[in-house]
């Protein structure tokens, strides 16, 4: 695992006396150190606000048999990349919840993806990163990168999570950034897409 800089941070002050009754106030997540070790858990809200807590995460990227990804935009009404396309669901693990339990959750949640349409979901690596979203908040995680392939590219995504979805050949999105500069790709993805081909 490496751990990738931190961008600087813009001006969130005060924009958790204004989220407080937002839903992610009434979860927790898993604080760990850099070597992923938990350390009790933290509330999900604290921990995107201010300079944050490190805690656990995981980005699941989605393929089909020829080799694209899935990507989804993240809905308008999230509270951080609002409206940033990301490959494909990222979320945090519950305690007691493996990354791949996680992850086979938030893909039914989000894109109606079931277990019966891959048998490949795995963990392919790990980093922590820190980066701030002006004047809103913070990701400071140390996140797992899992990979599955779906035989049955069939989708049912949840307006309230998914903004948009398109297909894009994977090694070609990662040669060619500038043609893609225009979808915003989230931080996390970006980080796990150059570490892929390093």
């Amino acid at each position: 695992m490496s751990s990738e800089d931190a961008t600087a941070p813009g001006d969130p002050s005060g924009e958790a006396d204004a989220d407080a009754d937002h839903e992610n106030a009434l979860q927790d997540v898993i604080a760990v150190d850099p070597d992923d070790t938990e350390q009790g858990t933290v509330n999900r809200l604290d921990a995107h606000t201010g300079d944050g807590i490190r805690h656990r995460a995981f980005t699941c990227l989605v393929y089909d048999a020829e080799g694209r990804i899935l990507l989804a935009q993240r809905a308008p009404t999230k509270r951080l990349w609002d409206g940033h396309w990301d490959g494909t669901v990222a979320s945090h693990p519950v305690e007691g919840q493996t990354q791949e339990d996680a992850t086979e959750q938030r893909l039914d949640e989000e894109l109606g993806i079931t277990p019966d349409q891959y048998d490949d979901l795995r963990v392919t690596d790990k980093f922590e990163y820190k980066r701030y979203y002006p004047n809103a908040g913070v990701e400071w995680e140390v996140c797992s990168v899992l990979k599955v392939t779906l035989d049955d590219t069939s989708l049912d995504p949840d307006d309230a999570e998914i903004g948009g979805m398109l297909w894009a050949d994977y090694e070609h999105l990662h040669e060619n950034p500038a043609l893609y500069r225009q979808l915003r790709l989230c931080p996390w993805f970006e980080i796990a897409m150059r570490r892929d081909f390093s």
